[in-house]
């Protein structure tokens, strides 16, 4: 007998939406709980990001906050540690279809990552018969249809990849150029000041590289002023906020009120 994933099904319309420049509009979630995950999912979000990158986040915690996302209209991303083969082939078997690569600065490494991300002959990743992603081998036409609606943003986050970035977004099989404004901020010297005149040149320079490649730019914006400047800008993949933040604020808040 076989079936469509109860998963994700085809086509991914997360994929088909952002490069049609649409605007998806979503949270970051970093406190690796099935149960804020679902809460986000509930919210109405495009799209939820499950972060491997700056929590303690792994296979075994993002599976259940997969399934948590299950019955919501937010599409799940994932963002690895790093840009590695292994870890990528795995949340692949896991379920996931979206990735935003963090810290990519040359066309190899983008080339790269798109490559773990497809089967041969089109990439690298590694063949299991029976794996979560496919229904455990119960998906018709899996290996056949599965390259073609995974979907690869690449992070842009240092010097290097700012001046990388047409050669990044000219690449088959990069869906979105994503910046990272703190990382960026850092990397050309202004630790903590992403709203300082040389970031907001990079992020412009970096936007209208992506632009003049036919493909869509997105950026973490959890203050709404930066966001809606963003947006201005020509980003269409933004994250507003974070699981972290809403909850630090409103307990920060509720404590202020009756604490003080």
């Amino acid at each position: 007998m076989t079936r469509p994933s109860p998963y994700q099904s085809f086509p991914n319309s997360f994929k088909r939406d952002l490069l049609a420049g649409k605007k998806l509009i979503g949270c970051w979630s970093s406190l690796s709980s099935a149960i804020t995950t679902e809460v986000l999912g509930v919210a109405g979000f495009d799209w939820i990001l499950l972060d491997g990158e700056h929590s303690p986040n792994d296979v075994s915690t993002f599976i259940p906050q997969l399934m948590a996302l299950k019955d919501s209209m937010s599409a799940p991303v994932v963002r690895p540690t790093c840009n590695d083969a292994v870890e990528i082939k795995r949340l692949l078997d896991a379920g996931f279809y979206n990735f935003l690569i963090p810290f990519v600065e040359s066309a190899d490494e983008a080339r790269r990552a798109v490559a773990a991300t497809r089967y041969p002959p089109q990439g690298i990743r590694g063949v299991s018969i029976s794996q979560r992603s496919n229904c455990y081998g119960t998906v018709p036409d899996y290996f056949k249809s599965i390259n073609e609606h995974i979907c690869v943003m690449v992070q842009i986050e240092s010097q290097a990849g700012v001046a990388a970035t047409r050669e990044i977004a000219a690449l088959d099989g990069v869906d979105c150029v994503f910046v990272g404004p703190s990382d960026l901020a850092a990397g050309l010297g202004h630790l903590g000041n992403a709203g300082h005149p040389d970031v907001q040149a990079a992020i412009a320079a970096v936007f209208a590289d992506a632009k003049a490649c036919g493909k869509p730019t997105g950026i973490l914006a959890p203050a709404e002023p930066d966001a809606r400047r963003y947006m201005e800008m020509g980003a269409t993949f933004v994250g507003v906020g974070s699981d972290l933040g809403a909850f630090r604020s409103a307990t920060q808040a509720l404590c202020d009120r009756y604490c003080s």
